[in-house]
């Protein structure tokens, strides 16, 4: 590997503590990022967003979130910039759990998504 493996995990969820157990299990010790703890900002979003090759700020939210329908953010008006900034400002909508390594991204849905980028 050329770079540290990163997670940004939520430890929660059941696909995020098993994607970071498959990560080890395979001999990888991953930077932990609890991301609802400390949000990625605007710009890591959007880096995010080209590695996991995303047309969409959109395909990186949750969408079936209560969250998601009460702002509204299904309003086929909003920018970029401003589905950003709701990830940001509100990281439950994140899609998770994911994966960065070697400048790829996946997200561990299913867990074992993550093993190609490795």
């Amino acid at each position: 590997m050329t770079d540290a493996v990163k997670i940004y995990h939520n430890p929660r969820c059941s696909k995020s503590r098993d994607t970071l157990s498959l990560l080890k299990s395979n001999g990888v010790d991953p930077e932990v990022v609890l991301y609802l703890d400390t949000p990625p900002d605007a710009r890591t979003i959007g880096q995010l967003l080209q590695m996991l090759g995303m047309a969409s700020a959109r395909e990186l939210m949750r969408q079936k979130e209560d969250l998601y329908k009460s702002l509204a953010l299904d309003n086929a008006h909003l920018t970029e910039e401003e589905l950003i900034q709701a990830m940001v400002d509100n990281p439950k909508l994140i899609e998770r759990p994911i994966v960065v390594a070697n400048g790829r991204a996946r997200i561990g849905r299913p867990p074992e998504a993550v093993l190609d980028i490795l």
